[in-house]
């Protein structure tokens, strides 16, 4: 009788628990900004001025680089002196798709300043490069097809988003998507030292 009623209150608990989350992310999707597709004129233009280190990430726009985890840290050290944001995500991760639109504008915003980098994680390639067009973004991704970017991180899923700061120390991580662009901004100013 006691372990029937413990047991009844543990799934109830949980039905609780399921239907509150089911709740906050019907919320937090009427938030989430549609992705837009940017042209390569306006990106152009948002990003005029860049450093040389950030104009050569936006010359790859929406290319998916080889070279896994040495081409990634060769990167962020040829980057030194500029906050950097890597952003891991895949195409088949279906939160990472909900987050591209907050990473599209704010790297926009503030590519100026802070480094873009993504990590496409244990994704088919084809279909990496479908999503980029639909949904462009200003930075290249680094192609993770075995995770070993994403095991050096310790990561618990995707999308996750690692903050360097401008020495290129690792900073800060942050797992799950940003549904806002305010909530990134505010990590961005917190953890990667970039003025907002």
């Amino acid at each position: 009788m006691r372990t029937a009623l413990l047991f009844a209150a543990v799934i109830a608990v949980g039905a609780a628990i399921g239907i509150g989350l089911k709740q906050a992310s019907s919320e937090s999707d009427s938030a989430i900004p549609a992705p837009r597709k940017t042209s390569a004129d306006e990106m152009r233009r948002r990003l005029a001025g860049s450093p040389a280190p950030l104009a050569a990430l936006h010359a790859q726009a929406g290319e998916l680089l080889p070279g896994s985890r040495g081409a990634l840290r060769a990167r962020l050290r040829a980057l030194r002196g500029h906050p950097a944001v890597v952003n891991v995500w895949a195409s088949w991760c279906g939160p990472c798709r909900q987050e591209t639109p907050v990473l599209q504008e704010v790297s926009l915003d503030r590519g100026r300043e802070v480094a873009f980098i993504g990590v496409n994680l244990r994704d088919d390639a084809g279909a990496a490069r479908r999503f980029l067009r639909r949904a462009p973004v200003s930075y290249p991704s680094y192609e993770d097809p075995d995770g070993r970017i994403y095991n050096d991180y310790g990561l618990a899923g995707a999308p996750a988003t690692i903050f360097y700061d401008a020495r290129g120390r690792k900073a800060y991580t942050h797992q799950g998507p940003y549904l806002s662009t305010a909530d990134l901004e505010r990590d961005i100013a917190r953890y990667a030292g970039g003025a907002g």
